[in-house]
């Protein structure tokens, strides 16, 4: 059976800082988002299949943020919910936060602004 060479993302999953196993970071930008959903939705599924409960989307790079980004952000919620733990949308613009107060999300998805994670 031959796979197809893995494809380079940009975005990368890593932890938190590498000092807590349970916390995942997910950085996203434009030009990831402009390839579609599935290179996002890999990065959400192997940062949930690491064990994170927690998972921050770093959304600074990010202009605009369709509707199903935000779906695939809730169905990883789901995940991080049964562990204990949520899903943080980091950094988000007020385009994307609009978004989250029209559908309600903003009380399902933890929001916090992009200066929030730096803790020296």
């Amino acid at each position: 059976m031959t796979t197809a060479p893995a494809r380079s993302r940009t975005g990368g999953c890593a932890a938190d800082g590498g000092t807590r196993g349970d916390v995942g970071t997910i950085h996203l930008d434009d030009e990831l988002l402009a390839d579609g959903l599935a290179d996002v939705r890999w990065l959400l599924h192997d940062a949930l299949m690491a064990g994170a409960r927690r998972l921050v989307v770093d959304l600074s790079g990010v202009e605009h943020l369709s509707s199903s980004a935000v779906a695939s952000f809730l169905s990883a919620h789901r995940t991080c919910r049964a562990r204990g733990g949520a899903v943080v949308l980091r950094g988000a613009n007020r385009r994307t936060e609009d978004l989250l107060h029209r559908t309600g999300l903003w009380r399902v998805i933890e929001v916090e602004p992009a200066t929030a994670g730096a803790v020296a």
